[in-house]
């Protein structure tokens, strides 16, 4: 009985596929959707409706796009260094890099210093520092070996020896003359204002004749001096003078750069030199103030004549 109704029923749907123009043979059977399909040709007289195998779909994530196949060969081939790879480009290339990683490590010993006790002399290497880092951009230029990899090991190296060890000598050279919480929120401020002010010179137009604010080098090499200096100021006045400098560096006030202040008229420099001599320390903090004040006095003279 069991055989029958099977047999019975494979002869049904036989004669079922044959009478929707499907030739089935054994098990091979039509399926719902063709015969739907059929029926909607018959029924409208449209023979556009075709019978299609069904593909299975794979789901795709919409947040994921279609990914392009990746030549590992290729990516693996891009050079450090764009344009001839000759061994004098070579050589200039490495010494380029060369002064950025002797920024980094005397910014990271400056550090250690500091943690010693030895705030003059961590001071001296952030001075250092800032020597280093204005020469491996002006040998970058002059030898034509700048490249993208250059300028994030000059930002990375930034970070670690202006954003970090800068801060951290300020906050040693202010242990037992401020509280030190105050000098804790400080020191923090200065890191986290060079790494914003770093992140937005990578992506922001370059303009040849001021920063947008003042550059974390300039800032570095003003707290340095200021420390190695001694400055004879009151722990408080301390605090808020390295929060104003912070925030300097992340405003959007018109500094002037180095080159064009060494374009000033001769006679001009010669009120700070003559005040060095007379007294270095207020010769330097009326110069510090004096460039702070400029960057609002210019902003304020360019929304005028705009």
């Amino acid at each position: 009985m069991r055989r029958s109704s099977t047999f019975a029923r494979q002869v049904l749907l036989v004669r079922v596929g044959r009478r929707d123009g499907v030739a089935a043979a054994g098990t091979d059977l039509t399926s719902p959707e063709h015969r739907y399909l059929d029926r909607q040709r018959r029924r409208y007289g449209l023979d556009r409706y075709q019978r299609t195998e069904v593909e299975a779909v794979v789901p795709v994530s919409p947040a994921v796009g279609p990914a392009a196949p990746v030549d590992d060969a290729a990516s693996m081939s891009i050079p450090l260094l764009p344009g001839a790879r000759t061994t004098a480009r070579r050589v200039k290339f490495a010494l380029v890099n060369a002064c950025t990683l002797a920024s980094l490590v005397l910014g990271i010993n400056a550090i250690f210093v500091a943690m010693q006790g030895q705030v003059r002399l961590a001071a001296l290497l952030l001075i250092a520092c800032v020597a280093f880092d204005g020469l491996d951009g002006a040998l970058a230029r002059r030898f034509g070996v700048a490249s993208p990899f250059g300028a994030q090991m000059d930002s990375l190296a930034d970070m670690c020896s202006f954003g970090l060890a800068a801060p951290v000598v300020v906050y040693a050279s202010l242990a037992g003359e401020a509280p030190r919480a105050a000098a804790a929120v400080a020191a923090a401020l200065v890191a986290a204002c060079a790494a914003i002010r770093l992140a937005r010179f990578n992506v922001s137009p370059k303009d040849g004749r001021f920063f947008c604010g003042v550059p974390t080098t300039m800032a570095a090499a003003v707290l340095a001096l200021t420390v190695a200096l001694g400055l004879p100021l009151p722990g408080l006045v301390q605090i808020a003078g390295v929060a104003l400098l912070a925030f300097a560096m992340v405003s959007s006030f018109p500094y002037a750069k180095l080159a064009r202040l060494v374009k000033l008229p001769p006679w001009l420099w010669l009120a700070p030199v003559v005040g060095a001599l007379v007294d270095i320390r207020l010769t330097f903090a009326l110069i510090v103030v004096g460039y702070l004040v400029s960057g609002p006095v210019l902003w304020l003279h360019q929304r005028r004549t705009a």
